[in-house]
């Protein structure tokens, strides 16, 4: 049975790149988790309904003292949508486009971290590619050194240490992807969740003051 620090040794340079970005896979995932929970992915979209709620009934100091503790993304931007529709000084349109500016940056805020993590699902397979070709580059020149004399274990030897990158860069790449996958999906949720609520204030507010 081989045990890793061979693994890495046998790896050569390839192995090790490989092995450093599942460190940085694995901390962007865990900061990605963080991020989303203190932004309220999955959490504050009862309050943030309560308050639209009582925005619709005509409440609307009730339904902003509501959100104002409120940190998730949805009831940040109910907050702005509820402000600019009241703000005098703002037509609806420019009301809608203030708090549209808003949720871009939001989003922005949702978003943060999938395009490294997104590169890394991508070269992740790369690398242990190039490791294999390397790899198998190398066995074959071992082979055609040894001529006549070669022995079969060697060249077996060399061969699955050369499709060990490939192996490596797929176990890196296969859940990185599930996580972008899975941080995509949450962040598309709560965009449309988003747009529902601003689309509820501002259709249904109640005349501006």
């Amino acid at each position: 049975m081989t045990d890793l620090p061979d693994l890495l040794t046998r790896g050569g340079p390839v192995i090790w790149a490989i092995g450093a970005l599942s460190v940085l896979t694995l901390a962007l995932i865990l900061w990605k988790l963080f991020r989303l929970s203190a932004l309220g992915a999955w959490s504050g979209g009862r309050v943030t309904g309560e308050a639209i709620a009582l925005w619709q009934a005509g409440e609307a100091e009730s339904a902003l003292a509501r959100l104002a503790p409120r940190r998730s993304v949805r009831a940040r931007l109910a907050q702005a949508a509820m402000t600019a529709w009241r703000d005098p000084a703002l037509t609806p349109e420019a009301a809608r486009e203030d708090t549209t500016r808003i949720a871009r940056a939001l989003l922005a805020e949702l978003r943060a971290g999938l395009r490294p993590l997104d590169l890394i699902v991508t070269i992740a397979p790369l690398l242990g590619l190039l490791g294999t070709v390397l790899g198998m580059i190398a066995a074959f020149q071992a082979l055609q050194e040894a001529g006549a004399q070669t022995d079969p274990a060697t060249l077996a030897g060399g061969i699955w240490e050369a499709l060990l990158t490939t192996a490596a860069g797929m176990a890196v790449a296969i859940p990185a992807s599930m996580a972008l996958t899975f941080f995509d999906s949450v962040a598309d949720r709560l965009q449309s969740e988003m747009e529902d609520d601003a689309t509820r204030i501002f259709t249904r507010g109640g005349a501006r003051p």
